[in-house]
């Protein structure tokens, strides 16, 4: 499935860093920043900077790949004795986030305890990357096989981070209206939300 969107995308790696929507400037600015550090990483993730559970468990995938460059720029060893407590650090950054410590021990467990630091930098953003195309895969599915459950529905209500800006696809919850505009109905929708950091409107 295919949405043309014209905002950047809520999570990406460039080159040799994470770019990610900021969410606390929403909804009146549109910024990405770059995530270039360790630092950067934790501190998106614990001040919500982006949220949406696979969104964490993205930019925490990808926080260990940040990690890894870090130790090689800094000539160290990227073992696991130099990178377990990194990745640490950056499962710990948001303790409520289930796929945050699911997505970095999934991209520890990828790596091979005797490559060297080039195989494992590789090994960790292949693994990265795969965690968000499945994220992808599985909200189109969801899009597809929510709009055939609610073939009549034309008014439809979201609550909660459940859209784009909480994925590395359309959504999940969202990506149920996204299915049916595809498949050519109209839908209105209410959002009873006002921006990401709000739960709901006062």
């Amino acid at each position: 499935m295919t949405v043309d969107i014209d905002t950047p995308p809520t999570i990406v790696w460039v080159d040799d860093h994470v770019e990610i929507i900021d969410q606390t400037l929403l909804p009146t600015e549109v910024r990405v920043i770059e995530l270039r550090t360790v630092e950067d990483v934790v501190d998106a993730i614990g001040r919500l900077a982006v949220r949406g559970a696979p969104a964490i468990g993205a930019c925490g995938a990808y926080g260990v790949v940040v990690a890894i460059d870090q130790l090689i720029a800094a000539g160290g060893s990227v073992g696991p004795d130099e990178l377990d407590p990194i990745a640490e650090r950056i499962a710990g950054a948001r303790p409520t986030a289930v796929n945050l410590r699911w997505a970095v021990d999934r991209v520890l467990g990828r790596l091979d305890p005797s490559g060297d630091a080039a195989t494992r930098r590789e090994e960790a953003l292949a693994e990265a990357q795969a965690v968000c195309a499945e994220d992808r895969d599985a909200c189109d599915a969801i899009g597809r096989h929510g709009a055939a459950e609610i073939p009549e529905a034309r008014t439809l209500m979201t609550h909660c981070n459940a859209g784009r800006l909480a994925t590395t696809g359309i959504g999940t919850a969202l990506g149920v209206i996204y299915g049916k505009a595809r498949e050519g109905h109209e839908v209105e929708v209410y959002a009873s939300e006002t921006r990401p950091l709000y739960r709901a409107p006062a």
